[in-house]
């Protein structure tokens, strides 16, 4: 049986005492975590020092106003850090980071990793002016009676992988019963025995979180059947991202692209005028800004077998192109093909760099 420490006061206020014990206590020196920024519910990644600052904290606040892996490779790329930080995350951002980590992006030095069993987050456009405030409590309460709150991100409503690999602290935010904090490792028991509060022994709800997981297999699996640009080979996919502005708004936001200078947007990659005119020429019109599908399927054929599902890049979208679940389709394909969680072990190697004599031969046949 797993060591949990029950948690009072329910999920924010319960969480806030926590983070405050850990930094008073000197248990932790930083706290990162969704911070308030206005009364209009507006929020976004803030490092705290400073217990008082931490009445601000929103803790899993359903919003992922940046990638949580994408903030902590950034945090962490150089170095990891000097002294002990929480970092609470979402499992979808701790398996983005596992995977940079793999990638020397990130460091979990000195990191003591708090996630929850993730009943999923809005979408950015719901949290304008104030938008978000009125939906908190639905949202918590249908988190408590094990349901997929109204209005989310299709991309959460479909996710499978909501419970984390590799956190420190589990948080149990699905289901009817009391908060609690899952203590996985023994960095976590030893950061909370100097803490007051109850720990006690606990199987958690399994059946809870299964029949979540098979509510949600289902909307993949229906999510999947209705993405036309999957079924509808290149021709749909010409169509679909034909509406593609050329923004590179998903490559900004993706977390596992993390290259310094990306081939799409170099000088190299750019059309001369006269290449521009040869290939007007040649084609009597031509569609501009040139090249969106190129991107995509460049972008999709470096991250598929790491793509973590998190939805970040249809977020943002300002031609309203589900790019998730096409890369979801797509990641899913590739991952399974070589039996590849991403994000679920820093060790478990990463297919793309590991070389096997007798590796694919059904594609040879």
């Amino acid at each position: 049986m797993a060591k949990v420490l029950k948690v009072e006061g329910g999920v924010e206020e319960g969480l806030r005492k926590l983070l405050f014990d850990l930094l008073d206590s000197g248990q932790v020196k930083g706290v990162l975590a969704l911070r308030r920024l206005d009364e209009k519910g507006a929020a976004a990644y803030s490092l705290a020092a400073d217990p008082a600052t931490v009445k601000d904290i929103l803790p899993f606040h359903p919003l992922m106003p940046a990638q949580g892996g994408r903030v902590l490779s950034r945090l962490t790329g150089t170095e990891g850090f000097a002294e002990p930080v929480a970092a609470l995350v979402r499992p979808c951002e701790l398996r983005a980071f596992v995977e940079l980590v793999k990638r020397t992006q990130g460091s979990l030095e000195n990191l003591l990793v708090i996630s929850c069993t993730c009943p999923g987050v809005y979408p950015l456009s719901a949290s304008l002016d104030g938008g978000l405030g009125p939906k908190l409590e639905t949202y918590w309460a249908a988190a408590a009676e094990n349901e997929v709150p109204d209005g989310l991100r299709p991309a959460c409503t479909a996710c499978t992988e909501f419970v984390p690999y590799g956190a420190d602290m589990t948080v149990s935010l699905i289901g009817g019963r009391d908060t609690e904090v899952v203590l996985n490792t023994s960095k976590a028991v030893e950061a909370v025995g100097k803490l007051s509060g109850e720990i006690a022994e606990s199987n958690g709800d399994v059946k809870a979180i299964e029949a979540m997981r098979a509510e949600r297999g289902a909307n993949r699996k229906k999510l999947f059947e209705e993405d036309s640009a999957v079924h509808g080979g290149l021709d749909g996919l010409v169509k679909l991202f034909g509406r593609c502005i050329g923004c590179r708004g998903c490559r900004e936001v993706c977390p596992i692209c993390y290259c310094d200078l990306c081939e799409f947007v170099s000088r190299r990659s750019d059309l001369t005028p006269e290449g521009l005119q040869a290939d007007l020429s040649g084609r009597g019109a031509l569609r501009l800004p040139p090249g969106t599908l190129t991107y995509h399927l460049g972008r999709l054929a470096h991250m598929a077998v790491s793509c973590v599902a998190c939805g970040q890049c249809t977020d943002v979208c300002p031609a309203d192109i589900p790019v998730s679940t096409v890369f979801s389709r797509a990641g899913a394909s590739v991952q399974g093909m070589f039996e590849y969680l991403p994000g679920r072990d820093v060790d478990e190697p990463l297919p793309l760099t590991t070389f096997r004599t007798e590796e694919l031969a059904e594609v040879e046949d």
